[in-house]
């Protein structure tokens, strides 16, 4: 056993951990030497690993089984430029949900996982700013992007997405891939299918470009599913005079790709309208907007 071990063993024991989540982390402790090799491989662009059977496979279906249907109120489904027809939930999660995120919020895992990347000192982020449950439905996509780079309210730096999907009897041509791109060089370094309980980790960083541009094909019935997290540092080695910034999308998907995010714009403008002081709050966006930019101020975090 080395220190590695003794020390999750230790830890474990002294945890506040339900026996379902005790289990879990017995279970991730298995992928340690996987997760590392992954992620220390020089040949990729930027850090990444990929995991199948991530979870015991009684605590995945749990999830799955519980998992709320896009239907059910409680989801934000506000349409952007860059993303349409993506369901996001940050609260009133079901049990088996809960023990996920605690799970993976928890010390023993945080540090788990800094010991295995090399990040040290991760911080969980308890309001899911952007994170939480994910749903896609048909024809819903969102673009090639890098990250926000720091916590709005909290400013820790962000440093790690982990994604659990959740879907079953996935093909690939339903879409819903994740795509990593050099931005770089423009070209997709790896499709990553969301299939049922793989978990995808990465750093997140000023080239670690990703998403799922091509819109969702699959049938009516089925949607994209998954758990996001991530991870923040107070501090950020190795990187002197990092400039605050939002999201910043770029179009991997030609003519076809400009005129899908045309769309969404039209209906982002339309939902805007529509509701409640719609025009006002159009108008006081503008102006936060303008004010932002003239004070050297990121764009606002959505």
């Amino acid at each position: 056993m080395d220190v590695l071990e003794e020390i999750l063993e230790k830890k474990i024991a002294t945890l506040n951990l339900n026996p379902c989540q005790v289990h879990a982390m017995e279970h991730i402790k298995n992928h340690k030497t996987e997760i590392q090799r992954q992620w220390t491989d020089r040949n990729k662009l930027f850090p990444y690993f990929v995991i199948d059977n991530f979870l015991p496979v009684p605590f995945a279906e749990q999830i799955y089984a519980t998992y709320p249907p896009p239907e059910k109120q409680g989801w934000d489904n506000t349409t952007y430029v860059h993303q349409r027809k993506k369901f996001s939930k940050t609260s009133d999660f079901s049990d088996p949900v809960n023990n996920f995120f605690n799970l993976v919020n928890s010390n023993i895992f945080l540090d788990f996982i800094s010991e295995l990347t090399g990040i040290p000192s991760l911080l969980a982020d308890p309001d899911y700013v952007g994170g939480g449950l994910h749903q896609i439905i048909r024809g819903g996509f969102l673009d090639v992007h890098v990250d926000f780079n720091f916590h709005p309210v909290k400013k820790h730096h962000r440093r790690a997405n982990l994604l659990l999907y959740m879907n079953k009897d996935w093909e690939s041509k339903y879409e819903g891939f994740l795509e990593l791109w050099n931005m770089e060089d423009k070209h997709l370094v790896e499709k990553i299918a969301p299939i049922f309980n793989r978990v995808v980790m990465f750093e997140t960083n000023e080239v670690s470009y990703h998403g799922h541009p091509k819109p969702l094909a699959c049938p009516q019935n089925m949607t994209r599913k998954s758990l996001a997290v991530y991870y923040y540092t107070k501090e950020l080695e190795n990187r002197a005079n990092t400039v605050e910034h939002n999201t910043l999308y770029k179009q991997t998907a030609g003519l076809e790709g400009y005129i899908k995010t045309l769309q969404s714009s039209v209906l982002a403008s339309i939902e805007r309208a529509h509701g409640k002081n719609g025009i006002t709050n159009i108008g006081k966006k503008i102006f936060r907007s303008f004010f932002r930019k003239l004070r050297g101020f990121p764009p606002e975090n959505k």
